[in-house]
């Protein structure tokens, strides 16, 4: 008859070392605990199964357990079996000490990070249930590169209804985040002999760092009251671009420069890579469509999870063109496959409208807490003016000549933690405006906003 799982007990990883094996087995069990590598807790193989694992009689292992417990290092209860007894842990010799943790902010409104307490738990799990129990055993193998047929399935009926995107299901490669999907474009444009990708002249500097990292060269284009003006793309190589809404700075590509950069792309075999970091967030204007709607035989459709449910998912997708398809996948590698139940749950989300559902619901919540802000600026600070509110999960509020660093010291004084203008903008960039906080309005939990409001006020000049 196969045995118990209590019969069998639980893992232990001890060495007896020394003179006999009862005292061998006794120092290294109290060396274990005192060290801390065996929590208070704890609980122990039964004597049995640890006699039975180390090969020894199980007396030897019974009279370990009863010298220890009798010096304190062990309890042991009836029903309750063997545990590390709770008590002060000394951590071994030469052991560094823990690095204090630094201080949390009270309120963080640097932008890049949704309400994480908003994250649809209850819906998610629903949805989890249903993709687990259809999900067929396959789905659990090492899969294609792409990601699961499902997701991509479901982001290509969701990309074209929501945000004018052309593809299909073929043509979309599932990512660990949008910097992962930055690392395997780098990859895949070097293998089609790119060499340079124009940015933008704020941003962020990761998104940079990701394509120097793989060989390209990286320049800043100019910026203005237009938005990133692309007159002086070069007839070789990509851009990276924001064009629905730039980050930071808050506006939407004009209309004349779109046509240009499809232009220059057509004309020169130029790609442009499209990070729509925040499609979904639109409030005082109709939605900007995609640029891929465009051409999506020269542009790259880069979306994300981040924004609209949490970073901590790890789920972006690339549209990709059909001249890339191949060369991205095979830079992504069959090693680097998204987590497949998320995968599933995702595609679950979107084909049931839960997706949708709330996405609707963080729209209505995000423009009431932006509602707020322009508020409560007008009321205590009239001569800050505000911009890129139209759209996202951030304004920019302009300064007074000088003053950005100071304001944002005040602010980490105060317990705020804020980004100046200057920590987006590209160091080599020659144009754009200065001094100015860009605040995010996505992270504070709605019952922390008013004391978010309040301590921001309080350190604008």
């Amino acid at each position: 008859m196969a045995r118990s799982w209590a019969t069998l007990g639980v893992d232990l990883h001890v060495e007896p070392t020394g003179p006999g094996l009862r005292r061998g087995l006794t120092d290294a069990l109290r060396e274990a605990v005192r060290t801390g590598r065996l929590a208070p807790g704890t609980r122990l193989p039964s004597s049995r199964a640890l006699a039975v694992d180390l090969g020894i009689a199980r007396n030897t292992v019974a009279d370990a357990y009863a010298d220890l417990v009798a010096e304190g290092w062990l309890t042991a209860r009836q029903g309750s079996g063997t545990r590390v007894a709770h008590r002060t842990v000394v951590p071994p010799s030469g052991t560094p000490h823990a690095r204090r943790e630094s201080t949390r902010p009270t309120y963080d409104l640097r932008p890049g990070t949704p309400d994480l307490a908003a994250f649809p738990r209850a819906e998610w799990l629903k949805a989890t249930r249903r993709a687990l129990t259809a999900a067929p055993n396959e789905a659990f193998g090492y899969g294609d590169p792409r990601g699961r047929v499902e997701l991509r399935t479901a982001l290509a009926d969701y990309l074209a209804r929501a945000r004018g995107v052309r593809t299909d299901p073929d043509r979309i490669l599932v990512t660990s985040g949008f910097r992962h999907g930055l690392r395997i474009l780098g990859t895949a444009l070097r293998a089609h002999r790119t060499r340079s990708v124009a940015v933008e002249s704020y941003g962020l500097v990761f998104h940079e760092q990701q394509l120097t990292a793989a060989g390209l060269r990286t320049a800043p284009l100019p910026f203005d009251d237009l938005g990133t003006n692309v007159a002086g793309l070069t007839d070789e190589g990509a851009v990276l671009l924001t064009p629905a809404h730039q980050f930071p700075m808050g506006l939407p590509l004009h209309r004349d420069r779109r046509a240009a950069l499809v232009e220059w792309a057509r004309r020169t075999g130029g790609l442009v890579l499209e990070d729509d970091y925040d499609g979904e967030f639109r409030y005082d204007r109709q939605p900007v469509g995609a640029l891929q709607g465009l051409d999506p035989d020269h542009v790259v459709y880069l979306g994300t999870a981040s924004k609209s449910l949490a970073p901590g998912l790890r789920l972006a997708w690339m549209v990709l063109p059909p001249a890339l398809v191949e060369a991205a996948a095979d830079a992504k590698g069959g090693g680097e496959t998204c987590g497949v139940l998320d995968q599933l749950t995702l595609a679950e989300f979107l084909t049931s409208g839960a997706y949708d559902r709330h996405v609707r619901s963080s729209r209505l919540r995000y423009r009431r807490r932006r509602d707020a802000l322009v508020a409560a600026l007008a009321t205590h600070a009239p001569d800050v003016h505000v911009t890129g509110i139209a759209a996202g999960l951030h304004a920019v509020l302009s300064l007074p000549p000088g003053t950005e660093q100071t304001v944002v010291q005040a602010a980490a004084w105060q317990g705020l933690a804020l980004h100046g203008l200057s920590y987006f903008r590209h160091p080599s960039a020659t144009t754009g405006p200065t001094d100015a906080l860009v605040v995010g309005y996505g992270t504070p939990p709605d019952h922390a906003w008013a004391g978010a409001l309040e301590a921001l006020c309080r350190v604008l000049p």
